[in-house]
């Protein structure tokens, strides 16, 4: 049970602030909507400024490095270079590569080719050919704060059909922020992100979403995109998380590499794609951190 606070203690965010000018009037908004069945953040992912603040330096790094990415990547490139510039970047900035042994995971980054749709595995072996789309997927750790976001890029001359999906995921995760506001809800955004992929032909993974992030890498609350309007964890000020839908040209379902239990692919072998932003939720709105 949460200790009750009174309204000169202390905030229990720490933000040095007495609780009555800080989380009092949210703490009774919060309570409003736990009565009427909502489902609400705990205290433990509401960030306050200090933490904020080291999140954005954290970010500052991730946009960094999918930057240069972004002016480097080419035909004929192989995604271990990909892994080995991350890496080399993220360290000399002072950061970590946040996926680096993450669970067992071995490498820096993920690069998910074509009907990869996640989790794709650097290799010497996959080398970027005329016509590839492909999500470079960057998170970091800076003294303790996680950023993370991603990015789909198309190799060459792409065809039509492929640079359509690329442009509606994006427009996708678009249409998805603008529904982020403080005291809606999750399944607003997610609403939005569902309706604009399928108008268009196309679905979105059931099975993995985003996530809130920032003093870990995956925290509460877990973030679909087959969600309604109205449902889902009320958004506040002070949450952070990802959008990060994963839209594929074909069905939606989808499978785990046996051999290495990471990577995943379309079952029907059609293409996937996915961008990916963090957003922190203000009082009057959202602010991107990262993308």
């Amino acid at each position: 049970m949460t200790m009750k606070i009174n309204r000169n203690d202390p905030c229990w965010c720490k933000s040095g602030k007495k609780y009555k000018t800080c989380h009092q009037a949210f703490d009774e908004k919060i309570a409003l909507a736990a009565a009427k069945g909502h489902i609400v953040p705990p205290r433990s992912i509401i960030k306050n400024a200090e933490q904020i603040a080291g999140i954005r330096e954290s970010c500052k790094i991730n946009i960094a490095v999918l930057d240069y990415i972004e002016e480097h990547i080419h035909v004929g490139m192989n995604t271990a270079e990909i892994d080995k510039i991350v890496y080399d970047m993220t360290t000399r900035m002072g950061g970590i590569p946040a996926p680096l042994h993450y669970q067992g995971y071995p490498y820096s980054v993920c690069t998910s080719v074509n009907e990869q749709v996640c989790h794709g595995f650097p290799s010497e072996k996959v080398v970027l050919q005329d016509g590839d789309i492909i999500n470079v997927d960057v998170s970091t750790i800076l003294n303790g704060y996680f950023s993370d976001s991603s990015r789909m890029f198309c190799i060459g001359e792409v065809s039509p059909e492929k640079k359509k999906l690329v442009q509606v995921t994006k427009e996708c995760v678009e249409l998805g922020l603008q529904e982020v506001k403080p005291w809606g809800f999750l399944g607003d955004m997610g609403q939005a992100v569902h309706d604009h992929a399928f108008a268009n032909g196309y679905t979105v993974v059931r099975e993995i979403g985003g996530h809130g992030v920032g003093l870990e890498f995956h925290e509460e609350p877990w973030v679909g995109y087959n969600s309604k309007r109205g449902q889902e964890m009320l958004m506040v000020p002070g949450m952070i998380f990802t959008i990060e839908p994963m839209v594929n040209m074909g069905k939606a379902d989808i499978y785990v590499d046996d051999e290495n239990d990471w990577e995943v692919y379309t079952e029907d072998g059609k293409p996937s794609a996915q961008w990916e932003i963090m957003v922190l939720v203000t009082e009057d709105g959202h602010e991107v951190l990262c993308w």
